[in-house]
């Protein structure tokens, strides 16, 4: 397997700390996706929306988006629940960590703590506005945390790396997680486990 994936990317690291976790050896390609990288014609051939991470499988297969990496690679393994209802509970937060959480929790962290954002009445608004809707996705895994100890069935899937990705580091992107007790445990459970590793081990490429 070749993973192609900016070392900042807190979407091609879910798929870095599942591999490690299943102990996959895998080839590395950075990507600079502040140079443009991602967005060669010869990237485009490999994904044509023009984002990290894509992983390609064995056979020459290109598999964009993180999530679907992550089902794919959890498929018979303890990551990836045999009960059909908690199989669909593990792509509700798959589902959830797209739409709610990661377009405001890790563009908060890219905006301030990797490129950057030019002090602006209209950028502050922007800000403001990805800060409460982030808020209200950190809310709601700790309302859920409150009474489990993972994000599914008790037991550690791809739903828990999933949002933990961007979980970890949403103090980057200006939020408090201090004001969210149970997702702080829960992030001390996911790195306590067997095999983790962190954002910032990277591959040699």
């Amino acid at each position: 397997m070749i993973l192609y994936d900016d070392p900042i990317s807190g979407n091609g690291y879910k798929i870095r700390l599942l591999l490690a976790l299943l102990g996959i050896p895998y080839q590395y390609v950075p990507v600079d996706i502040l140079r443009g990288e991602s967005r060669t014609p010869e990237f485009l051939a490999r994904n044509p929306n023009g984002r990290i991470p894509v992983l390609q499988l064995d056979d020459g297969t290109f598999l964009p988006e993180s999530n679907a990496a992550l089902f794919y690679l959890s498929q018979g393994t303890d990551y990836w629940p045999g009960d059909k209802v908690e199989q669909a509970q593990v792509m509700r937060w798959l589902f959830f960590e797209q739409y709610s959480h990661e377009p405001n929790i890790a563009t908060a962290r890219f905006w301030l703590a990797i490129k950057g954002l030019e002090e602006t009445p209209f950028n502050r608004q922007l800000l403001e506005q990805k800060h409460k809707a982030g808020n209200e996705a950190l809310a709601v895994m700790d309302r859920h945390l409150s009474t489990r100890t993972f994000m599914v069935g008790e037991r550690y899937s791809i739903a828990d790396i999933a949002l933990y990705a961007y979980t970890h580091e949403a103090h980057e992107g200006g939020f408090d997680l201090s004001l969210y007790p149970h997702v702080q445990a829960w992030l001390d459970r996911v790195s306590g486990q067997p095999g983790h590793v962190t954002i910032e081990q990277v591959p040699k490429a």
